[in-house]
């Protein structure tokens, strides 16, 4: 079995990093920054992250079949051209709620795009972490990304048997995919939000964006929006 090794490709600290998605036909690793309110994009060549920012917070992005991405972003579904750096809403859900907004997105195999207002969490472990961002490999079993507790965990969804943990240098690991050529590569986004001087300055990398290899398995393409 390869040996795991963890780097930190995306050093430009979020305030909040979520939703890792691997753009195969531009090369380069999709991600958000919630509260910083910016969407990125690392590419592996020149390895520099390029950033759109946005007029409210982000915390979702999806590839979009016919091109480009679409995000949600405050309680709105938008269109974003990457190029162009536009943002164009599609829909709007919950203009009467001024304190809410979409905490999640994903798309599913219809094409479909779920996206879920801020909610309840339950722990996965006692005191320890909260279940953030997850992913599935190709061998059915579910990656998630502890919040609070710095590692990607690797389970058994049918057992919730824990195959494999993945620790990381900075606590506020948030989520993961995978992606590269050929999908062996995973991607995990941080956080640095709430982290005082003295927490920071043990980890520097709080916010960063992490690519692990040598995990021994792939993961699926992400779906994208069918509209």
């Amino acid at each position: 079995m390869s040996s795991v090794r963890i780097e930190c490709v995306a050093k430009e600290g979020c305030r909040i990093g979520e939703s890792p998605v691997w753009d195969e036909k531009e090369n380069a690793l999709l991600y958000v920054d919630i509260t910083g309110r910016k969407v990125c994009r690392w590419s592996p060549v020149t390895k520099q992250a390029q950033a759109i920012p946005v007029d409210a917070p982000v915390s979702s992005v999806a590839l979009r079949q016919s091109g480009d991405y679409v995000i949600t972003l405050g309680t709105r579904f938008a269109a974003l051209k990457w190029k162009e750096e536009l943002v164009t809403t599609i829909t709007q859900v919950d203009e009467d709620k001024s304190n809410t907004r979409f905490n999640d997105g994903k798309v599913d195999p219809a094409g479909r795009y779920f996206a879920g207002n801020r909610r309840s969490i339950y722990k996965l472990e006692k005191e320890e972490s909260i279940p953030d961002g997850m992913c599935i490999d190709t061998e059915g079993k579910l990656w998630v990304a502890c919040y609070d507790g710095g590692r990607v965990i690797r389970l058994d969804p049918e057992t919730g048997k824990r195959l494999q943990t993945v620790k990381l240098p900075v606590d506020k690991t948030t989520s993961c995919c995978f992606g590269g050529k050929d999908y062996s590569e995973m991607y995990v986004t941080s956080a640095s939000d709430g982290m005082d001087k003295e927490w920071l300055s043990r980890q520097p990398q709080a916010g960063g964006v992490f690519k692990i290899t040598g995990l021994g398995v792939k993961g699926l393409p992400p779906h994208p929006f069918a509209g």
